[in-house]
């Protein structure tokens, strides 16, 4: 990897919790950081937080509704734009619903922030990222044994479970993760899925039933759940190790490679699911 002062970093869901964590650790580090954040107010405070208590001001805010495609493809345009390198690509933005609801792509909008997202935004800047080889694509996952269905992706015939759906949703991550190494091979651009480990986290916001979900956990574990800043040591070594600069396709929590659920580990369905992104982004 380029010297932490030589990077170009961007980072998904930035504004808080995990994704703030990672690139505050980044921009202290002297690396130039993009924060993507869906709320500008929210990135504000959190860009301007971050340069006061960093001194870097190689610091870049792009806001962008991940749920809307043509918001993640201007968003492509405008790091593009912005940034000359990339070395980094951070793909950490990630929430929850309590009800069924659709993007304005007419898609499950968990599937559309958590999978679709990350698999839109991480090809329109690949050929970047491939320019400045080394460089490194991190997607953050979560750890529930579960399986895709492939069939019923949109939740149109079952019925909604919220954390069924993120888990899910998140699922696509390894899928995409393990089939992107594939396809990456010889590029010297690597891309690895890193289980952040349970920690206290504001995922899913304060929208209603998920709202008091995540309200009613704290309560009961807050005091024993790590900090953002633990869990972001986790994603901060798969970004910037060097024992593990050619490690590609891997599974990691912390330095350790874990098990994948067993339909992740399936070549056909990992092309299945490639294939299906592909079609609902107009990415074939």
């Amino acid at each position: 990897m380029q010297n932490h002062t030589q990077t170009t970093a961007l980072v998904t869901g930035a504004s808080s919790g995990l994704g703030r964590a990672i690139a505050e650790a980044l921009a202290a580090e002297g690396s130039r950081v993009g924060l993507v954040a869906r709320d500008e107010a929210r990135g504000t405070q959190a860009l301007e937080e971050i340069k006061a208590k960093t001194g870097n001001m190689a610091l870049r805010l792009f806001v962008a509704d991940l749920a809307d495609q043509s918001a993640v493809r201007r968003l492509a345009a405008e790091v593009l734009k912005d940034f000359d390198t990339l070395h980094l690509l951070i793909n950490n933005a990630g929430t929850a619903f309590a009800e069924r609801r659709l993007s304005p792509d007419g898609i499950e909008c968990a599937l559309a922030v958590n999978h679709l997202a990350p698999f839109l935004l991480t090809h329109l800047l690949l050929a970047r990222l491939a320019a400045d080889a080394p460089a490194r694509i991190i997607n953050v996952g979560t750890r529930m044994d579960t399986a895709m269905d492939f069939d019923d992706l949109n939740w149109e015939r079952r019925p909604y479970r919220m954390m069924q759906a993120y888990g899910q949703s998140k699922l696509g991550m390894l899928h995409f993760t393990f089939e992107l190494a594939r396809r990456l091979q010889g590029t010297g651009v690597t891309v690895n899925c890193v289980f952040p480990g349970v920690f206290n986290s504001n995922l899913g916001g304060t929208d209603g039933a998920q709202g008091l979900f995540w309200t009613l956990l704290k309560v009961g574990l807050g005091w024993a759940l790590p900090t953002s800043e633990t869990a972001a040591r986790r994603v901060l070594h798969a970004a910037r190790s060097a024992e593990i600069a050619d490690l590609s396709g891997a599974y990691l929590a912390g330095e350790k490679a874990i098990r994948a659920p067993a339909q992740a580990r399936d070549p056909a369905a990992n092309r299945r699911l490639w294939e299906i992104s592909e079609a609902l982004t107009g990415m074939r």
